[in-house]
């Protein structure tokens, strides 16, 4: 199975400003991993909407998935109680 190449909505750099160093790690693990397996065990869709979750402690990653182009786009990483909220304001 070919990589996923993964991409980042200019908005998740400030996402990333909000996340202590030591969980933005973990994310950071987990968004890579994506690449190889852009469907991972407990990930799932968003209703309503082509964007898949996956979590990471108390942290959100919330991503679209292009299989003809092998390409993720990270759109959206945040603590839980927020990551949706902001979602649909969008």
């Amino acid at each position: 199975m070919a990589a996923y190449r993964i991409f980042f909505k200019k908005s998740v750099l400030k996402d990333f400003d909000k996340i202590p160093n030591k969980d933005l790690k973990k994310i950071i693990k987990r968004i890579e991993a994506l690449a190889t397996n852009p469907r991972p065990h407990g990930c799932e869709k968003l209703s309503g909407q082509e964007r898949y979750r996956v979590r990471q402690g108390n942290y959100r990653i919330v991503y679209s998935i292009n299989d003809n182009e092998l390409v993720i786009w990270v759109v959206k990483v945040g603590h839980r109680r927020d990551v949706y909220r902001e979602l649909t304001r969008r």
